[in-house]
C-alpha cells in the first residue's frame, strides 16, 4: 500500500495525532505528512504511506495557500485563540475607513506591504529546535532563548471579509513553506496598531 492520502484535517488535532490515527486504522507501520499545521488549523494534510514517504523531500518543497482570521485588538501568548490573553486594546476606527469604492483603505494597505521576500521570527510556542530543544519547551520553562529568523516569501495576499462588529479580518495568502500563519497574523496587527509591539520569550 503505496499511496498519498489527502485528509481534510479538523481543528483540535495536530499532523502527528492525523497521522498516528491513519497508521493505526490502516494497520501500517510507516507513514508520515508533508508539512505540520497547527492543531487549530483545518484543511488539506496530505498523509504519505509507507514507500510513498520518500516523496516527503519533494512535496514539502511546494507553495502553501491559507485562509486565516484575525481578532484584532486581542493579543496571545501563543499567537492563536488558544493562548492566554496577555494584551487588549481598543481597536482604531479609522482602521475601518472606506474609499468611494467601498475598500478598506488602510487594511488593503498594509497586507500588501507583506508582498515579497521578508524575514519572519517563528513563534516561540512551536517545534522548532535550537540546540536541540524545540522552542516550545523553553516557552514552557519560561526560558529565555534566540529564534532565528528565516526567510519567507509571500506571493500573494488579499482581504476576503471583515467584520467590523467582531473587529475580524479574514484573508488568502499564498506563501512559501515555512511561513507561519499565526506570525503573520500579528505582525499584521502590529502594523494596523492593534497589539503591542515588543520582544521576550513568550511575545514574539
Amino acid at each position: 500500500m503505496n499511496y498519498i492520502l489527502l485528509i481534510n484535517k479538523e481543528k483540535g488535532y495536530t499532523s502527528q495525532d492525523v497521522v498516528s490515527k491513519v497508521k493505526k486504522i490502516l494497520n501500517i507501520k510507516k507513514a508520515g505528512h508533508t508539512g505540520t499545521l497547527d492543531p487549530m488549523a483545518t484543511g488539506v494534510l496530505p498523509i504519505l504511506l509507507n514507500n510513498s514517504t520518500k516523496l516527503s523531500k519533494y512535496l514539502i518543497e511546494h507553495d502553501k495557500t491559507y485562509v486565516a482570521t484575525i481578532k484584532l485588538g486581542e493579543q496571545t501568548d501563543t499567537g492563536d485563540q488558544e493562548g492566554k490573553i496577555i494584551y487588549n486594546k481598543e481597536v482604531p476606527s479609522e482602521i475601518y475607513i472606506k474609499n468611494d469604492e467601498g475598500m478598506y483603505i488602510k487594511i488593503e494597505d498594509i497586507l500588501k506591504s507583506f508582498w515579497g521576500k521578508s524575514k519572519q521570527k517563528p513563534p516561540i510556542y512551536s517545534a522548532i529546535k535550537v540546540n536541540g530543544k524545540k522552542l516550545y519547551e523553553y516557552a514552557r520553562e519560561n526560558k529565555e532563548v534566540q529564534v532565528p529568523e528565516r526567510e519567507i516569501d509571500i506571493y500573494k495576499i488579499n482581504l476576503k471579509k471583515v467584520e467590523e462588529a467582531q473587529n475580524e479580518i479574514t484573508f488568502e495568502v499564498s506563501c512559501s513553506k515555512g511561513t507561519y500563519i499565526r506570525t503573520l497574523c500579528e505582525d499584521i496587527s502590529k502594523k494596523l496598531g492593534t497589539v503591542r509591539i515588543y520582544e521576550g520569550i513568550n511575545k514574539n
